[in-house]
């Protein structure tokens, strides 16, 4: 720590607010080398995917006419995906993939910011740092820039890979998409400015996210042009009504522009009216003596938070998609390429049932998100200096670590329980088939969280790329069956090998061989954490 705090202070004028700030960005982008580059690449991937696709299932004029009247009329899927603006096959990208590009770029800036600013004053980097010659206002530039930096090189390769689909319309999807990234990046920014604790500045902007995907579902539920007052008042809503391929409305990005501008400088103002480390809504006082009488209730109250976010979204993604099936098997109707394409994801069974298997296994992938963020919660816990004193007592390490493991573990069962009984509401149909397709995913999710307890005790330093594991199992599992990816690709993740239900065959060998696989991992992990030295 004594080496960086003496690179920062190399640099002059430490009076001056912004100085540092290209030390700081240069290190930003150092720390951040192999979360920005997956974070980019799935998300590009997933858009740049999509015209190869669209033009197998939509490849004449009447049949992408065809789609566009059936979406006017289906109100649960507007909602999903937002309404049909335009007929071409980049027109038709944009609505496939723009809402939720949109909300992959927002997530990744909340990230980014949160951990440059408040991560860093919570841990105490930013004290250390902070009292060489660096200005007031340069972490919080920093990473802001950083965000920007990636916002900025999604929006190239979105730009450069949609190119032959027309410029125009690929320019302004992708400088829409890093529009939304930036008004979350800056909304990060405000919020970390008034809460003194990471996590809870990465789950009150996520809520913001959350809260703007609705508005603009609930928006484009009522109209079919995008032209609710619910919708404009999205970010993401915003997005869409840019119309990428639709004549586009270039004075749409002035909004983007204004919100960044002005929560920046909402930000900038509270920053300078705080003491580092301080904030404008200080932690509530812990429980009273004896709430926290063991490792495990330590462990538990501080990831519930993150449970019960999990479990309200899941249940309430369940209850939607599971209202939307009917509608989505009346669009896919002949159109024999889509009919493949749910068939690759969910089985050979019914088209109703291929899509109820298609979508649980999506929110399996979707699981896999969870528990590596559950189970790296002990890193956190470890290098911010919070887990020595509970290992100083009885309390050993296994102990300690198991207590956060059941919630990673048990956790993804439950969000996947609850999303089963949302999509048996949502639907109306009898919950046994849907609960067990979803507690079937379950062997795939311990699989990728077993990889991340692996690296997190024998290379701890490593333990982020369990980021990068869940990354590809989301991109195979997503993308694969669109583009007729070989067996061969989709069976590298272990979601390829769990049998396709509703509808299909159980098959006990393959669940109970990735479960045996998770336990080996998990094991793997416990001996490595136990012989190794805590992270400092």
């Amino acid at each position: 720590m004594t080496a960086v705090a003496s690179a920062f202070a190399v640099r002059d004028g430490g009076s001056r607010p912004l100085a540092g700030t290209g030390t700081l960005f240069r290190f930003a982008l150092r720390r951040d080398r192999v979360m920005i580059p997956v974070w980019v690449a799935v998300n590009a991937l997933m858009v740049l995917s999509m015209p190869n696709t669209l033009k197998g299932l939509y490849g004449t004029a009447a049949a992408r006419a065809d789609l566009a009247a059936q979406m006017s009329a289906n109100t649960s899927l507007r909602a999903m995906v937002g309404p049909v603006l335009g007929q071409s096959i980049g027109a038709l990208t944009a609505w496939r993939v723009g809402v939720y590009a949109g909300l992959l770029a927002g997530v990744m800036s909340l990230l980014i910011v949160v951990r440059h600013t408040r991560d860093e004053e919570e841990s105490g980097r930013q004290e250390l740092i902070s009292s060489a010659m660096v200005g007031r206002r340069a972490p919080l530039t920093a990473a802001l820039s950083t965000a920007l930096t990636a916002n900025l090189l999604l929006a190239v390769l979105v730009t450069a890979g949609l190119a032959a689909q027309g410029a125009v319309g690929a320019l302004a999807l992708g400088l829409g998409i890093a529009g939304v990234g930036m008004v979350f990046a800056t909304l990060a920014a405000i919020v970390a400015q008034l809460t003194e604790s990471a996590r809870l500045a990465r789950g009150l902007t996520a809520a913001g996210l959350g809260a703007a995907f609705v508005l603009r579902a609930a928006g484009d539920a009522a109209t079919n042009d995008g032209s609710s007052v619910m919708t404009w008042l999205s970010p993401i809503g915003w997005l869409e009504n840019e119309r990428p391929y639709a004549d586009e409305r270039w004075w749409v990005l002035l909004l983007f522009v204004a919100a960044a501008l002005i929560q920046c400088w909402a930000a900038y103002t509270l920053a300078d009216r705080r003491d580092l480390g301080m904030s404008f809504l200080p932690t509530r006082p812990g429980p009273a003596a004896g709430g926290l009488g063991s490792a495990e209730a330590l462990a538990w109250r501080l990831q519930r938070g993150g449970v019960l976010g999990w479990s309200i979204g899941f249940f309430l993604g369940g209850l939607v998609y599971g209202g939307m099936t009917q509608g989505a098997a009346d669009l896919v109707g002949d159109n024999e390429k889509a009919r493949e394409i749910f068939q690759r994801m969910g089985g050979q069974a019914g088209l109703t049932d291929a899509f109820l298997a298609a979508i649980v296994g999506i929110m399996g992938l979707v699981a896999a998100l969870y528990i590596v963020a559950s189970v790296l919660r002990l890193h956190g816990e470890e290098t911010s200096g919070r887990a020595e004193p509970v290992l100083a007592t009885a309390v050993g390490r296994l102990r300690w670590a198991a207590g956060h493991l059941v919630i990673a573990f048990g956790g993804s069962a439950l969000i996947m329980l609850l999303a089963g009984l949302g999509m048996a509401a949502g639907y109306g149909r009898e919950a046994g088939p849907i609960l067990g397709a979803c507690l079937v995913q379950l062997p795939a999710v311990w699989v990728i969280g077993g990889v991340a307890v692996l690296l997190y005790g024998v290379l701890p330093r490593a333990g982020a790329a369990a980021w990068a594991v869940a990354g590809a199992a989301l991109l195979i599992g997503w993308i694969g069956p669109a583009l007729d990816a070989p067996q061969l690709v989709l069976d590298l993740s272990p979601y390829g090998h769990l049998p396709k239900l509703p509808g299909g065959e159980m098959a006990w060998g393959p669940v109970l061989t990735l479960t045996g696989i998770a336990v080996v991992l998990v094991a793997g992990g416990l001996a490595g954490l136990r012989r190794r030295d805590l992270t400092t």
